[in-house]
């Protein structure tokens, strides 16, 4: 049973994945015939998908991946019922395709997180558990399962359960958790096939000077990280001032507003800020695309407007390619070692400063 809802999980990810890429591939279409027309799409869009998600998917805001972390806390399984369903899952899948089509800076990763503790939850509901730490057990293995699935990495899924979702080695590392951990990542790559995610890149760090970048991303990049996750904490108790008294009044018209922000940070950066970021990433990883510095900066604003209007979607894959756009600025300042050792450096130190989790984050 636990290996079917593992399957289940694996399966459900791949076909998020095929629909993340055409949603992404009909952005691009759009943008290369009329880049202009994002300026009414990416507003009327966030707006539909913020409608749609309170009418239809209630619960479905945001990442997943707190909501998944929360009902590890929660001993009212009345309330995790609530918010692990099946329905949340199918509106973070719908939504959050929706949202890369609009041009919104979101990914699949954190709610595909959601998606699996969901899928879990539902099967041990159909089984008729009722002790709380195998129900937990379960949500803990789906929602890791979730992320082994979306990255095609089977062994980040085990880490990023022990370290992200909780803090406790002995409940994590349980042979069912694993078993449920690596069936979904096994399921993925039999599906997909096994790809590298970012690409594949042959660089080294000679130890000396070049060193020096070690010091300087990981500074840079949990700085930067730290800030935004600082930012994001603090916008999710409310907007300050006169913004917050606005987008309570007037929700749909901030909404709209933030995808109309959007759309021109979008024409600002040629189109390289909509969506994951996963090409551009791709592309400084293997040294195949080049971004000034500006990137970074626009891509990270983006990423922070995205949040504010509160549509479903995930930070893993921007924050990625945040991470790689600063690695591929910091490079051109740091002549003695790998440009392309740089830029995985950056990706680490920027994704670690923002989910404070090391291990995942290597």
């Amino acid at each position: 049973m636990y290996c079917t809802g593992a399957v289940l999980i694996g399966i459900i990810s791949v076909i998020f994945a095929h629909l993340g890429d055409w949603a992404a591939e009909l952005r691009y279409h759009i943008v290369t015939r009329n880049p202009w027309s994002m300026l009414v799409i990416a507003p009327l869009g966030l707006v539909a998908i913020s409608w749609l998600t309170r009418l239809l998917f209630n619960g479905a805001q945001g990442s997943g991946i707190p909501q998944t972390i929360a009902t590890l806390h929660m001993h009212n399984f009345v309330l995790v019922d609530r918010i692990l369903t099946l329905r949340i899952a199918l509106g973070k899948i719908l939504m959050t395709c929706l949202g890369l089509i609009c041009g919104a800076s979101i990914g699949r990763e954190g709610p595909s997180v959601q998606i699996g503790a969901s899928i879990m939850h539902a099967f041990s509901r159909a089984m008729g558990q009722h002790n709380n730490v195998t129900r937990h057990g379960m949500i803990l293995a789906g929602g890791a399962a979730g992320m082994a699935a979306a990255f095609n990495t089977p062994l980040a899924g085990v880490v990023f359960a022990i370290e992200e979702l909780a803090h406790s080695f002995e409940q994590k590392a349980s042979g069912r958790t694993l078993t449920v951990i690596i069936f979904s990542g096994i399921t993925a790559i039999a599906l997909l096939g096994n790809y590298t995610y970012f690409g594949r890149t042959n660089v080294f760090i000679p130890v000396g000077r070049a060193w020096l970048a070690v010091l300087v991303c990981g500074v840079s990049g949990g700085l930067a990280g730290g800030i935004f996750a600082r930012l994001v904490i603090r916008l999710s108790k409310g907007l300050p001032a006169f913004l917050g008294r606005f987008s309570r009044r007037f929700p749909l018209v901030f909404i709209a507003l933030c995808g109309l922000l959007l759309a021109l940070i979008g024409l600002a950066s040629d189109g390289a800020t909509y969506g994951t970021g996963y090409l551009q990433a791709r592309g400084i990883v293997d040294g195949s695309l080049h971004y000034p510095a500006s990137f970074f900066l626009l891509k990270y604003i983006s990423m922070l407007i995205t949040f504010c209007s509160g549509i479903p979607g995930g930070m893993f894959a921007p924050s990625l390619a945040i991470g790689a756009g600063m690695g591929g600025w910091v490079e051109q300042f740091l002549p003695h070692t790998s440009p392309g050792g740089v830029v995985l450096l950056g990706m680490a130190a920027y994704f670690c400063g923002v989910a404070q989790s090391p291990l995942t984050a290597t």
